[in-house]
C-alpha cells in the first residue's frame, strides 16, 4: 500500500469539496427516491464482523538471520531464542450464545493472546477451540453478551457471476466493505499441501481480510476470505474464500473434538490434459489418474488400480486431483463412499470404506530421499539427469532399469527413483531404448508405468 505525501493529499481533496460546495449551495444536489443500495443488508450483518489482534512468539530461524537482525537493527538475541510478533486479521461471528468465531488458521498461528475487536470497539480476549491448517480454518471463542452473528448460507448453490461482498479489516481499516462478483468455483493448486475448493472473487481482498466475510447479497455467509494473488501484496482482482459447507464441516468438528480426522483413500493422483485424456478416451480432462495405489489402503482393498481415472465420489463429479483430495479430506475415517472411476474406457463404481489419515500415514505420502548419485539419459528432455539402461539379463520385471538419478534434476523431480523398472511408455510395453523412443515421439504427454519394489505406479512425466 502507498501513502499519499503531505503535498498531494490536499489537492485531491479540494476539487471535490469544492463541488460539493457548490451543489449544496445551488440546492441542485437531491437523493433519488429509491436508489438500489446494499446499506440495509451491510448494517444488519456487520456488526458480526470483528477485528482480531495477536500478539505471539516465534522462533529464530538461524543465528545467522539473528546476527542480521541484531547487527543492522540493534536488536538483542532473546534469552529463549524467540521473537515477539504481532499480527491482525479479521473474523466471523457465527454462534451469537455461545460466541463462536471463525477466521484462519494462519491470522492466529504462534498466538499467545488473541485480542476480539467488536464493531462497537468493545475489546474481548478469545481462546482457540480448535485450528485446522489444512483448511485454514479456526474457531474462537469470547463471552460477551449482545453479540450479533451471520448466518450461514450454502456454498453449493453459488454461481459464476452472482454478486458477493467482502467485510473485514484490510490494512486495519475496520468493517470495510467491497464488493465484486464470484470469478470462479473449485479453485485448487495454490497449495500442494491444503484441502483447497475456494471461491475466487474479484471483490477487493487486501492483508487484513483474512478471516473475513464473503457474502450474498442476502447477507448470508458464503465464504471465509483466505489468500490473495499478488505481486505486490495489494489486490489485483483475484481473491480466494474457503466455502462455507467446508468451513461448517471442519467447525463441527473443531468444536466437538477439537481436532478434525481427516478420511484417507490411499491413492497418489495426476491431473488429466486434453492429450492424456485423449489417450485414456475421455470426452475432457474431468477427473484424476491414480499413480500409486497404497498397500493396504482402502483403495486396495476397493480394487482401486493404478491407470483408473476417478471421475466421481458419492455421485458428486471430481474436477482435478485437488476437488478430490478436498473432497475426501472432509470425509471421516470409516465413512463409505462410492468411487465412480473409468477403467480401460467402461465406467465402474467400487465401495471403499476410508482409512484414516494419521500423521504415520502423511509421513509415508512424504516424497522419498533424493538419490545423491549422478548421471543422466538423452531419451527425452524430460529424462535428464537420470540413466536409463536396457535389462541385459533379461532377469525379472521386463522394462527398462532406471540405473541413477541425479538428485534435484528435471527427471528426479517429475518422480523417477533409482531401481525404478520402466514397463510401459504411454501404455505401450518397452523393452528396449528403441522402443520407449518410439512410444515418446510425437506425444503430447508421457506416462510412465513403472515397477517400484514390489508394486506399480504411474508417473506423468510431462
Amino acid at each position: 500500500m502507498t501513502h499519499d505525501g503531505p503535498s498531494t493529499r490536499p489537492l485531491s481533496l479540494m476539487p471535490a469539496l469544492a463541488l460539493l460546495g457548490l451543489a449544496v449551495s445551488a440546492g441542485t444536489y437531491a437523493q433519488p427516491p429509491s436508489q438500489p443500495s446494499l446499506a440495509p443488508m451491510i448494517e444488519r450483518i456487520s456488526p458480526a464482523v470483528v477485528n482480531i489482534s495477536v500478539s505471539g512468539s516465534v522462533a529464530v530461524d538461524s543465528p545467522a538471520q539473528d546476527e542480521f537482525f541484531k547487527k543492522f537493527f540493534d536488536f538483542e538475541t532473546p534469552p529463549d531464542g524467540r521473537r515477539e510478533v504481532e499480527a491482525a486479521g479479521s473474523g466471523v461471528i457465527v454462534d451469537a450464545t455461545k460466541g463462536y468465531i471463525l477466521t484462519n488458521h494462519h491470522v492466529i498461528e504462534n498466538a499467545d493472546k488473541i485480542t476480539v475487536t467488536l464493531s462497537d470497539n468493545r475489546s474481548l480476549t478469545a481462546k482457540v477451540i480448535g485450528s485446522d491448517k489444512g483448511t485454514d480454518v479456526a474457531v474462537l471463542q469470547v463471552s460477551s453478551a449482545d453479540l450479533k452473528s451471520m448466518p450461514l448460507g450454502d456454498s453449493s448453490k453459488l454461481r459464476v457471476g452472482d454478486y458477493v461482498v467482502a467485510i473485514g479489516n484490510p490494512f486495519g481499516f475496520s468493517n470495510t466493505v467491497t464488493s465484486g462478483i464470484v470469478s470462479a468455483l473449485g479453485r485448487s493448486g495454490i497449495n500442494s499441501q491444503a484441502y483447497e475448493d475456494f471461491i475466487q472473487t474479484d471483490a477487493s481482498i487486501n492483508p487484513g481480510n483474512s478471516g473475513g466475510a464473503l457474502v450474498n447479497l442476502s447477507g448470508e455467509l458464503v465464504g471465509i476470505n483466505s489468500a490473495i494473488l499478488s505481486r505486490s501484496g495489494g489486490n489485483i482482482g483475484i481473491g480466494f474464500a474457503i466455502p462455507v459447507n467446508m468451513v461448517r464441516s471442519i467447525m463441527d468438528q473443531l468444536v466437538t473434538k477439537g481436532s478434525v480426522q481427516r478420511g484417507l483413500l490411499g491413492v497418489r493422483l495426476d491431473d488429466l490434459t486434453p492429450d492424456l485424456a485423449a489417450r485414456y478416451g475421455l470426452h475432457d480432462n474431468s477427473g484424476a489418474l491414480v499413480n500409486t495405489v497404497t498397500a493396504n489402503s482402502a483403495a486396495e482393498k476397493a480394487g482401486i488400480q493404478i491407470d483408473d481415472v476417478i471421475v466421481s465420489v458419492n455421485g458428486t463429479h471430481i474436477r482435478d486431483s485437488g476437488s478430490l483430495k478436498a473432497m475426501i479430506g472432509l470425509l471421516r475415517p470409516g465413512e463409505q463412499v462410492r468411487v465412480g472411476l473409468i477403467r480401460d474406457g467402461r465406467e465402474q463404481t467400487v465401495t471403499a470404506v476410508l482409512g484414516e489419515l494419521t500423521a504415520a500415514a502423511a509421513a509415508a505420502a512424504a516424497a522419498e530421499e533424493p538419490d545423491q548419485r549422478e548421471g543422466f539419459a538423452q531419451l527425452d528432455p524430460t529424462f535428464e539427469g537420470a540413466e536409463i539402461l536396457e535389462n541385459e539379463q533379461g532377469k525379472g520385471v521386463p522394462g527398462l532399469i532406471v540405473a541413477r538419478v541425479v538428485a534435484g534434476s528435471p527427471a528426479f523431480q517429475q518422480g523417477l527413483r533409482q531401481g525404478d523398472v520402466i514397463t510401459t511408455i504411454n501404455r505401450v510395453p518397452v523393452r528396449t531404448l528403441a522402443d520407449a523412443a518410439g512410444a515418446i515421439k510425437g506425444a503430447g504427454s508421457i506416462v510412465l508405468r513403472v515397477r517400484r519394489g514390489n508394486r506399480d505406479q504411474l508417473i506423468l512425466m510431462r
